[in-house]
Formats: C-alpha cells, sequence, structure tokens
C-alpha cells in the first residue's frame, strides 16, 4: 500500500480529510508494481478563497508533481488526483521506455488511453549573455512569457526565471 503523508499549511487536516485524500489518491496505486516503495507527499494551504492541494510523488528514477485549486478543498482533490491519473497515463509509454532497464521499477500494466502527443513545433536558438536576476525579469516581462532563461551574472551559471501561480518569481539554477 502506498505511503501518503498529509500536511496543512495554516489548515487543519481533520480525519475526513485526511480519509478523502487517501480514498482518492489510493486510486492511483494500480499505476504501480510495488506501490509498497511509493509514498505520497501531501501538502494543503488556503490563499484567500481558495484551497489549494499539491501533490508529490517521487520515487527512485522520477518525480511526478500536480497541483490544484478550488473553493472547495474537496472539488481540489477530486481535481489533482483526475490530473495525476492524467499525466501518468499520458506518460506511461515514455516511463517504461526510459526506466524499462533500471531495477526496482517497474510500471504496472494498463491500457493507455489514445492520447496524441504533442511534437515539439518550435526551436529557437538564444545567445546568452551574463545579467543579473532583475534584468531577467524584465526581459521575461518584455517578452510577455512565463519563464526566462538567461546566464545568472550574479550566481556564475544558467538560470532560469520564472512566473508562479501566486504572481511571485522562481529562479532554477543549473550547476
Amino acid at each position: 500500500m502506498m505511503k501518503i503523508s498529509i500536511h496543512g499549511d495554516h489548515v487543519k487536516i481533520t480525519e475526513s480529510i485526511k480519509n478523502y485524500v487517501e480514498e482518492k489518491l489510493l486510486k492511483l496505486e494500480k499505476y504501480f508494481n510495488e506501490s509498497n516503495d511509493v509514498e505520497v507527499i501531501v501538502k494543503i494551504r488556503v490563499r484567500g478563497d481558495e484551497q489549494i492541494i499539491e501533490v508529490t510523488i517521487p520515487t527512485k528514477l522520477f518525480t511526478i508533481r500536480a497541483e490544484e485549486s478550488n473553493s472547495d478543498l474537496y472539488a481540489a482533490i477530486d481535481l489533482v488526483q483526475k490530473k495525476l491519473e492524467s499525466q501518468i497515463k499520458k506518460n506511461k509509454s515514455k516511463i517504461s521506455n526510459r526506466y524499462k532497464d533500471k531495477k526496482g521499477f517497474v510500471m504496472a500494466d494498463f491500457e493507455e488511453e489514445e492520447i496524441e502527443v504533442s511534437p515539439i513545433v518550435r526551436r529557437k536558438e538564444v545567445e546568452f549573455k551574463p545579467m543579473d536576476e532583475e534584468e531577467a525579469i524584465l526581459q521575461m516581462e518584455l517578452t510577455n512569457h512565463d519563464f526566462f532563461v538567461f546566464k545568472n551574472s550574479k550566481e556564475k551559471c544558467t538560470s532560469v526565471v520564472y512566473k508562479r501561480n501566486d504572481g511571485k518569481y522562481g529562479i532554477i539554477n543549473a550547476r
């Protein structure tokens, strides 16, 4: 059985919430052959009127993550479970092919849905000029993108600045 740990960030996790989350997420167990090795981390928080649930499933080889929000927590739980299931079904072949030779991981057999995988439709080459994070944010805003890749002059590495769901910014540094 999958191990599910649920944490509330300024939210009291009642027994009924815990039971509902477990009931929904245990439906994903059928996609993992060795579900005893699968740990699911659930974080529930509130932002304004929105109830937000974030679910992370780190396996030995990859991580599956989804986040949903709704004014009704139970609706958000339903949505995140469907999103995770869709991600697993959509990527089953890729996951199985990529990790087929790895010990300790086998994706359980299930019927794949016929989902068209969208091919790469555009390839771009960019010249990296060193810049600080504030300039990268400005460049991102000027190009009207959700992210911007740049050579971080402060950190001395390649970085990605991105716009978060809360309207703030995040940085990923590639070392």
